[in-house]
């Protein structure tokens, strides 16, 4: 009896499936790229845009963090890049006709897919409460529904500020500075969701809490090894500068449970060459169980000390704290242990060893795959264990490479979006600005969806993104906002959070990336009018930052700037109390990046720093000076005890993961080409042994059911099953669609991020025919 899709949307819920592809990019990518910027653009906007993507006298792309090389090819996106830009610089328009038509049940029933292809919101809009629809608001307004509910506040921490990564450093400095005039550290951001663990353990193990390399260390480097991260999805651009690295020498080892089109081979769509041929990337790939990647740096930590020469002694020596305490725990790693947790054969760690050994110059690269585990943290100490060994920390070619989402999502945190801000930070602005800063630390996003749901938190403002589709636990996650009093969305364009409102609700649109920004014009007129163009600064994942400067007209004359929303939001909430030169700010982003300068070490002289039109490094005392500043004053060895998780019989680890038509939670369309999915979205890839163990058959249907500790289950269902060579024992299926599998409580230790990567799942049959 097969099994058959439940019902529902007929091209979402039954996919088609294809064999997966072995390489990446090339003229297929070409061709997808073209035609969805046609359909969104047309074609001279198109050409427009995408010629101004990652240029010196451009803007930076919306998508992810990936670092822009100093000399760039005209065309210096790749496929998902122009997917985001395109996304953005659409003709389509969500005018308030749409809301009319469109009441807020009537959103809460459609797919993201579906919302977010409907285009560019064009006014502000607000949800009464006990309304049904959306209304147009004028944006003085907008600020005084906000002033209302805040002032009816007992105290500040009763609301929260999100921020999605893709707030410029402008923004997201003016928008925590505004919390914390207010007088909250409420400042959850995406980073709490995804690379919460790097920072985590960096900063305990090296004292920098980002990754000590720059684009030019992974071309000098002489072993990159490339761990739970998939860059042909998520971070194209990477295989350009893996493709510079291989043909430098570097070798190249992926550690990952999924194969990936992008790091088998890619085709360069930038040269004739790399289109017909390509170049193949992996030269070790070890196809890792889901969680056991503590296991395995520590068993190749535990090699290398068994190895004659190989610990780089003097570096141990002189810069590094606690050698002892983890060479003991490191000569405990067992063999057995391992291949038990990892599900590799001896043969292939050994080549992996002799691959190290063999490098004198070693980068380690890593995304979600290590981070999204309740391990996360010691995992990625591990991981700075093994460089540590040889000193690979702090020299040419070498170090920790974590590699972020959002295209400033690092910069955020340099700016202070932090719920936890450092001390020094706080004194520093008390100088500046003249106010004593709230010391009391605020609320992740994690303690933010609890503070919703338990009715201590009344006020939600989301500078950016789409909070409610990104976060764990939907059906409590959405629950939580329900609860709130007011809900406000800073927004380019519809998304799922704008269906599940409190009582009262506020979509504030935003100018994009891609669009001119003048200010300085009629007061109140927003995009409308003569000003002074502006431009807004990035921090790349490695630390560059560098101007990004919008070509095109506005999608709507009714648009604020982010800065602009922030600074009139300000002076409409905090009024004279505040001695703050909001009006100035928003009219002159360089008198932002002033004070910018006086707050935060490295950003001295700030305006002329980014006249550079290839930018500027911040420093980095690991990087730089092999300086140190930890607690101890050096860089610190860790020896946690070595964790994977365990896999009752006749269930599978099951990892959330990207289609290649998708960003985060933004869907460009519903095909994953590289893993030869096609108009669908609802498929779990799982093992063809498994699946014979399992009685799984491919083609049928199953509902993903998720088992915890506390006897909690969340059920997803309606998923086709797909035979894939997934590592056995492990399965994987896209989100946001899996977010309901993950409970609020299931966190990384100490960094709290939810462990979204090793969820511990039954597949039960649904309706047969």
């Amino acid at each position: 009896m097969a099994s058959k899709p439940p019902k529902g949307d007929p091209v979402q819920d039954a996919p088609q499936v294809a064999e997966a592809q072995h390489a990446a990019a090339g003229l297929p990518a070409i061709g997808h790229t073209l035609r969805m910027a046609q359909q969104q653009m047309g074609v001279r906007r198109t050409a427009l845009t995408l010629l101004r993507v990652n240029q010196k006298d451009g803007f930076d792309c919306p998508g992810c963090a990936w670092p822009e090389p100093e000399h760039r090819h005209k065309a210096e996106f790749c496929e998902n890049g122009a997917k985001a830009v395109a996304e953005e610089a659409t003709l389509r328009r969500v005018t308030p006709d749409f809301f009319a038509a469109h009441p807020v049940a009537d959103l809460a029933t459609r797919s993201g897919y579906w919302l977010g292809q409907q285009g560019r919101l064009t006014h502000p809009m607000y949800l009464a409460e006990g309304a049904e629809r959306y209304e147009p608001v004028p944006w003085e307004r907008a600020f005084d529904i906000i002033a209302e509910e805040l002032a009816a506040l007992d105290s500040p921490d009763e609301s929260v500020y999100y921020t999605s990564g893709r707030t410029s450093n402008e923004a997201a400095f003016l928008y925590q500075l505004f919390a914390r005039e207010l007088g909250t550290n409420n400042l959850p951001d995406c980073s709490n969701m995804c690379h919460e663990s790097s920072g985590s353990a960096l900063t305990e193990t090296i004292g920098v809490g980002k990754g000590s390399v720059l684009l030019e260390d992974l071309y000098k480097s002489d072993l990159i090894i490339v761990a739970g991260q998939n860059p042909g999805t998520n971070h194209p651009r990477m295989l350009s500068a893996l493709e510079k690295a291989k043909n430098n020498g570097a070798k190249i080892i992926t550690v990952n449970p999924l194969p990936e089109a992008g790091l088998e081979r890619f085709k360069n769509p930038q040269t004739p060459q790399g289109m017909i041929k390509g170049t193949a990337l992996t030269d070790l790939f070890l196809q890792i169980r889901l969680g056991g990647d503590q296991a395995l740096f520590r068993l190749l930590n535990k090699l290398i000390l068994e190895t004659d020469g190989a610990v780089d002694e003097e570096f141990v020596r002189e810069h590094t704290h606690g050698y002892e305490e983890f060479t003991e725990a490191a000569r405990t790693a067992d063999w057995d242990e391992t291949l038990a947790a990892t599900g590799l054969e001896r043969a292939r760690i050994e080549e992996a060893l002799a691959m190290v050994l063999a490098s004198k110059r070693t980068v380690v690269c890593w995304a979600m795959g290590l981070t999204q585990h309740k391990h996360a943290v010691p995992t990625i100490r591990e991981v700075v264990n093994f460089l540590l060994l040889r000193g690979n920390i702090g020299r040419p070619g070498a170090g920790v490479c974590p590699v972020r989402g959002h295209s400033n999502v690092q910069g955020d945190r340099t700016m202070g979006i932090f719920e936890r801000p450092a001390p020094a930070f706080l004194d520093a602005l008390e100088k500046e600005f003249g106010f004593a800063p709230p010391r009391e630390h605020g609320l992740d996003v994690v303690r933010a969806i609890k503070a919703l749901r338990d009715g201590e938190a009344k006020v939600f403002f989301a500078m950016g993104g789409n909070f409610v589709a990104a976060s764990p636990d939907t059906e409590v996650t959405e629950a939580a906002m329900r609860k709130a009093r007011l809900t406000v969305h800073v927004s380019t364009k519809l998304n799922r959070s704008h269906a599940v409102t409190g009582a009262r609700a506020l979509i504030l649109p935003t100018l994009g990336r891609t669009e001119r920004d003048l200010q300085g014009g009629p007061e109140g007129k927003g995009t409308e009018g003569k000003g002074t163009e502006q431009f807004v600064t990035v921090e790349d994942s490695m630390g560059m930052v560098h101007a990004s400067r919008g070509r095109l007209e506005p999608a709507s004359p009714h648009l604020l700037s982010e800065p602009a929303i922030v600074c009139r939001l300000a002076r409409r909430v905090l009024g004279p109390r505040s001695a703050t030169p909001w009006e100035e700010f928003e009219k002159d982003y360089a008198t932002v990046r002033d004070r910018i300068a006086r707050v935060i070490p490295g950003f001295e002289d700030f305006n002329a720093k980014v006249a550079d039109p290839a930018g500027f490094a911040l420093p980095h005392a690991p990087r730089d000076e092999r300086r140190f500043p930890t607690a101890t004053g050096k860089a610190n060895f860790t020896a946690a005890p070595v964790e994977f998780p365990a896999l009752p019989k006749g269930r599978l680890l099951l990892q959330t993961l990207r289609s290649h038509d998708q960003y985060n939670t933004t869907i460009y369309g519903l095909d994953d080409r590289y893993r030869g999915i096609k108009n669908g979205r609802r498929v779990v890839l799982v093992n063809p042994d498994d699946a014979r163990e399992l009685n799984l058959a491919e083609g049928s249907y199953a509902d993903l059911v998720s088992e915890w500790k506390d006897g909690v289950e969340r059920r997803a269902p309606g998923f086709r099953i797909v035979h894939y060579p997934t590592a056995r024992g492990c399965a994987a299926a896209y989100y946001p669609e899996t977010n309901v599998l993950v409970p609020l409580d299931a966190t990384a230790d100490t960094s709290n991020t939810p462990a979204s990567k090793s969820v511990v799942v039954r597949l039960e049959q649904s309706g047969t025919d």
